[in-house]
C-alpha cells in the first residue's frame, strides 16, 4: 500500500521507475520467485488517476480510436485508469505507451497535450506497467522447441568434434518474428525426420570413422561473376582469400576431411574465356595426387601474383564467321597446390585454353571449381581426432565391451541431453548398441548408439524440466541445466559445453556473478560467431545479400568480390561491437569501419591496399560509419535497378526503431518513373504516390527517413545526381523536424537512442527467447534499456539484462487441463 501511494501522478514517478526496474525486475537469479500482492488503490488515488487519464484518452485519442473507426486496431472506449494496476487490456496500453512516448500520437495534425502532461502520462503508464509486471511475473509461453538446422549442425559439431556442413542436409527452417529459431514455426514432419535420420547417420559414421574405403569426389564451386561480353568470366590479379599465400592471386581454399590415410587427387577446373564458362572440358582440368592423413585439412590452390598484369578485355567480334585468336602461344604458368599451409606441389598450366575452334586470352587464368577425389590405396584412420574423442575407452576382451559402451554413450548423452543421465535414460541406447554389436562388432554398436542419440527427442528438442512438486503461483525458476541450455542456444546456437554443465550441476550457474562471468567467457569464445551469423544475419537482412542481383548495366562495377566485401564489413563491424563491448549507438554512428581495398575504392576512401580487411578510422566528413553507411544494408534495401526510399525507410522503422508501418493495401499502384516525357527522381515519384490519401499516412513516416539516404545508389556508392538532377536529400519528419542527408539522419537517430536501444533489446530478446514478445515482456525491455543507458549503452549490458530477465530465467506453470480438454483427449475419470 505504501509503495503504491508513493506513485503520484507527476514527475516523481521517474525516480521510482528506476528503483523498481533495478531492484525488482532483476532480482538475484538464485533468489526464489516472489509474488507481491498489490493492494487495491485507495479511492482518492484511483479517482485522481481517472480524473486525469480518462479525459486525456477521450480528448486526444477517441476521435479515431473508438469502437466504430477502430483505427490501427485500437479502441480506447472502455479503457480505465485502473486497468494498469490490475493488468487489464495490457496490449492496448502498451500500444498507447509506445506511440505516445515516441511522439507519434496524437498525430501532429491534431490537437496536442502540453509536453508536461504528455511526460506525466508516459511516466505514469510506464511505471504502472512495471509495477504490475513485477508483482505478477509472466515469462510467457515456452513451448517445446526443435533445434533449427543451424543449431543442430553446431550441436553435432560440438558434441562429436567433427566438421561438416550438416545443415546443408536439412531443409531451410521457417521464420517467425524475423528469426528462424522461433518455437511456433519449427514444425516437425515425417519427411523432416527422415532427413534428420540421414544426417545423424552421416555424422555418426564420420565421428567413429566407420566409413567405406571407396573413393568419391567432393566438389566446390568458386563464386564468380557472369561472362562479360561473351569474353569470359572476370579474374583478378589479387589474393583471393585469407587462407591463401600473400603473394598469390586467384584460386581458392577449402576445408576437407580425409576419411582414411591414403592418396587423394586435387583437381582444378580452369576458366577458358568462353562465352558462358559452363563447359567442363578435359583440357581445362589439371590434377595433382597428394598423400593425406585421416583428419581435417586445409587445401588450397593459387597462382603466383603478376607484377604487371595485362587484364585488358580484347574487342570480340561476336559473329559466327570470325573468332579472334591470340597471336602468341600460351605461356606456362605455375599453379601451386597447398596442404595445411605447405606447398604440396606445383602444376604447370597454359596461360589460356588452346582449342582448335575457340581460343581467347582476355582474363588471367583462374580456378572455377576444385575437386578432391579419394582415398586411393587407403590405409587406417585410428588417428582421427573424432575417434579419439568418441572412443574414450578401448575394450581388450568381450567382457569389457558393455561397460565401455555405457561409458561412451553415457558421456555423450550427458552433453547431448544437457543434464544428468540415469540408467533408465541410457537403456534404449544400450539396447540399440547391443543389437548392432551382435551383428557388426563393438564399434558398429557404438556408432548405432550415437546415431540413435542424434535423433532422440531430448537432443532434437529443447525440453525443459517440469515445475517442482507443490510449486505455487504462475511461474517458477527454471533449473540450472535448462538455464545452461537457454544460454548456449542464445549465444552459441549450440549445446552447453562441459564447464556450463559442471556449474549447473554444482548449483552455481544461477548466481549473478557466476552467470555474468560465463556470459563474458562465452562471448569471447569463437562459437559466439553464431550470434553474428544467425542474429545479425537475420536482423540486418545480411542473408538476403546473396540473392540481390543489381543490374550490371546500371552498376557495372558490382561484382562477386564487392558483394563478399560488403557482407564481411557488416559481419566484422557487428562482431567488433559485440566482442569489444561497444555502445549499441555505434550501430547508428561510428568513426570506424572495416574495409579492404575493393570496398574502400567503392566508398572513395584512399589509403587502403590489398584484399585483407582491417579496421579503418573514418574522417569526420566521410559519409560512412554506422550501419546505414554500409553498402550491404543499402544494397539489400534497394531494387536491382534503383534505390527504394520506401524500403529503406521501412527498414529503419522496423529494425532500428521497432515501429513498423502496417502492411500496404493489396492494390497499391506502381511508382511512375516518368511524367509528360520527363524522368522523375525518387522524390517526385513518391510525391505523386502520396497524393493518394490512403498512402500518405504511412509514407509520411517512412519516406523522410529514406530520402535522407538518397545520396547512396542501389549498391551503396555515393552519388550527387539522379535522372540528371541534383539529389535533394532533405526531409521533414511528421512532427515538423527538418534534417538533411545521411549525417542529419544519424543525428535524428542519436536523439532517439533510447528508442533505438529498446528496439535493439526487443529484437535480441525475441531471438534469445525463441518466441515473439508479449505485452508482459515490454516492462523488462524498457528496464534493460534503462540499465544500458547507465553503462553508456554497452551491448553486453543488454545481453546480461536479457539473460537475467524474467522471460529468460522463469517458466510459466502449465495450466491445469480443463474438462473440455480432458474429454477431447479421451481421458475419463476412474470409477
Amino acid at each position: 500500500m505504501e509503495a503504491l501511494r508513493r506513485v503520484s501522478f507527476g514527475r516523481g514517478v521517474l525516480a521510482l521507475s528506476a528503483l523498481v526496474s533495478a531492484s525488482c525486475l532483476y532480482a538475484a537469479a538464485e533468489d526464489p520467485v516472489t509474488f507481491v500482492a498489490v493492494p487495491e488503490s485507495g479511492p482518492s488515488l484511483g479517482e485522481r488517476r481517472a480524473a486525469v487519464i480518462e479525459p486525456m484518452l477521450a480528448d486526444y485519442c477517441s476521435r479515431c480510436h473508438n469502437d466504430f473507426d477502430h483505427v490501427a486496431g485500437l479502441s480506447v472506449e472502455g479503457l480505465k485508469a485502473s486497468d494498469v494496476a490490475e493488468g487489464r487490456n495490457a496490449e492496448a496500453w502498451e500500444k498507447i505507451l509506445r506511440r505516445v512516448a515516441s511522439g507519434e500520437m496524437p498525430p501532429h495534425s491534431k490537437k496536442q497535450p502540453d509536453p508536461a502532461m504528455r511526460a506525466d502520462f508516459v511516466n505514469w503508464l510506464d511505471e504502472g506497467r512495471a509495477l504490475y509486471a513485477t508483482a505478477h511475473p509472466d515469462p510467457g509461453a515456452a513451448p517445446v522447441r526443435r533445434l533449427n538446422r543451424r543449431e543442430y549442425a553446431n550441436a553435432v559439431r560440438d558434441l562429436l568434434g567433427i566438421e561438416g556442413d550438416f545443415a546443408a542436409g536439412l531443409p531451410p527452417d521457417n521464420s517467425g518474428f524475423g528469426f528462424d529459431n522461433i518455437a511456433d514455426v519449427l514444425s516437425v514432419s515425417p519427411t523432416l525426420m527422415e532427413r534428420y535420420v540421414a544426417v545423424a547417420g552421416k555424422a555418426a559414421r564420420a565421428a567413429t570413422g566407420l566409413l567405406p574405403k571407396r573413393d568419391f569426389v567432393t566438389s566446390w564451386q568458386v563464386a564468380k561473376d557472369g561472362s562479360v561480353m561473351n569474353s569470359g568470366i572476370p579474374a583478378y590479379n589479387e589474393r583471393a582469400g585469407a587462407d591463401l599465400p600473400l603473394a598469390s592471386r586467384g584460386g581458392t581454399a577449402v576445408r576437407y576431411t580425409a576419411r582414411w590415410d591414403g592418396a587423394y587427387d586435387i583437381a582444378v577446373w580452369l576458366n577458358s574465356n568462353t562465352n558462358n564458362e559452363s563447359d567442363r572440358l578435359a583440357e581445362d582440368r589439371f590434377v595433382l595426387r597428394v598423400p593425406l592423413k585421416a583428419g581435417e585439412h586445409r587445401l588450397a590452390v593459387s597462382f603466383r601474383r603478376q607484377t604487371w598484369p595485362d587484364e585488358t578485355v580484347q574487342v570480340v567480334r561476336n559473329t559466327t564467321d570470325y573468332v579472334p585468336l591470340p597471336l602468341e602461344q600460351p605461356a606456362d604458368l605455375p599453379l601451386d597446390v597447398w596442404v595445411d599451409g605447405a606447398r604440396a606441389g606445383t602444376l604447370t598450366v597454359p596461360a589460356f585454353r588452346v582449342h582448335p575452334r575457340y581460343s581467347q586470352h582476355n582474363f588471367p587464368r583462374d580456378v572455377l571449381q576444385l575437386d578432391v577425389a579419394g582415398p586411393f590405396e587407403p590405409g587406417g584412420n585410428a588417428e582421427l581426432a573424432s575417434r579419439q574423442a568418441v572412443f574414450v575407452c578401448q575394450p581388450r576382451r568381450p567382457a569389457e565391451e558393455a561397460p565401455c559402451a555405457r561409458r561412451i554413450l553415457g558421456g555423450l548423452a550427458r552433453r547431448a541431453w544437457r543434464g544428468p543421465v540415469t540408467e533408465a535414460d541410457l537403456a534404449p541406447l544400450l539396447k540399440i548398441y547391443a543389437a548392432e554389436r551382435a551383428a557388426g562388432g563393438f564399434e558398429s554398436g557404438v556408432e548405432a548408439g550415437i546415431e540413435a542419440l542424434l535423433v532422440s527427442p531430448r537432443f532434437l528438442f529443447a525440453v525443459e524440466a517440469p515445475p517442482p512438486p507443490g510449486q505455487g503461483g504462475s511461474a517458477y525458476r527454471i533449473s540450472a541445466y535448462d538455464l545452461a541450455t537457454r544460454l548456449s542456444l542464445f549465444l552459441w546456437s549450440s549445446i552447453p559445453d562441459t564447464r556450463l554443465l559442471t556449474l549447473a550441476g554444482q548449483g552455481k550457474l544461477s548466481q549473478p556473478g557466476v552467470l555474468a562471468a560465463e556470459i563474458a567467457r562465452m562471448l569471447a569464445d569463437p562459437r559466439a560467431e553464431a550470434l553474428t551469423e544467425n542474429f545479425a544475419g537475420q536482423w540486418l537482412y545480411l542473408r538476403n545479400l546473396d540473392q540481390q542481383r543489381p543490374d550490371i548495366t546500371a552498376y557495372p562495377d558490382f561484382d562477386v568480390p564487392l558483394r563478399s566485401a560488403m557482407a564481411t564489413e557488416t559481419r566484422m563491424f557487428f562482431a567488433h561491437v559485440l566482442s569489444a563491448n561497444r555502445p549499441v549507438t555505434d550501430f547508428i554512428r561510428a568513426d570506424y569501419t572495416f574495409l579492404n581495398e575493393r570496398l574502400a575504392r567503392h566508398y572513395g576512401i584512399g589509403g587502403v591496399r590489398g584484399p585483407a580487411f582491417r579496421k579503418v578510422t573514418l574522417a569526420a566528413d566521410t559519409p560512412r560509419g554506422g550501419l546505414l553507411g554500409q553498402a550491404s544494408i543499402l544494397t539489400v534495401t534497394s531494387y536491382g535497378n534503383r534505390t527504394s526510399v520506401v524500403k529503406r525507410g521501412k527498414w529503419i522503422l522496423d529494425n532500428l526503431l521497432a515501429s513498423p508501418p502496417p502492411p500496404p493495401p493489396a492494390d497499391v499502384p506502381a511508382l511512375k518513373t516518368e511524367h509528360d516525357g520527363k524522368l522523375l527522381t525518387a522524390r517526385e515519384q513518391l510525391e505523386l504516390h502520396r497524393a493518394n490519401p490512403a498512402c500518405a499516412s504511412c509514407h509520411q513516416r517512412m519516406d523522410p527517413l529514406g530520402f535522407a539516404l538518397e545520396n547512396f545508389d542501389a549498391v551503396g556508392a555515393w552519388r550527387t545526381q539522379e535522372a540528371g538532377q541534383v539529389i535533394d536529400a532533405g526531409a521533414v519528419l511528421a512532427d515538423g523536424t527538418a534534417f538533411k542527408g545521411f549525417s542529419g539522419l544519424q543525428q535524428i537517430l542519436m536523439d532517439r537512442r533510447e528508442e533505438f536501444a529498446r528496439a535493439f533489446t526487443e529484437r535480441l530478446m525475441t531471438y534469445a527467447l525463441g518466441r515473439g514478445l508479449t505485452p508482459q515482456d515490454m516492462p523488462a525491455v524498457r528496464a534493460i534499456a534503462r540499465d544500458a543507458a547507465k553503462d553508456d549503452w554497452r551491448v553486453q549490458t543488454i545481453i546480461r539484462g536479457i539473460v537475467m530477465s524474467p522471460g529468460f530465467t522463469l517458466r510459466r506453470v502449465p495450466a491445469a487441463p480443463t474438462n473440455v480438454a480432458l474429454a477431447a483427449s479421451g481421458w475419463r475419470p476412474r470409477r
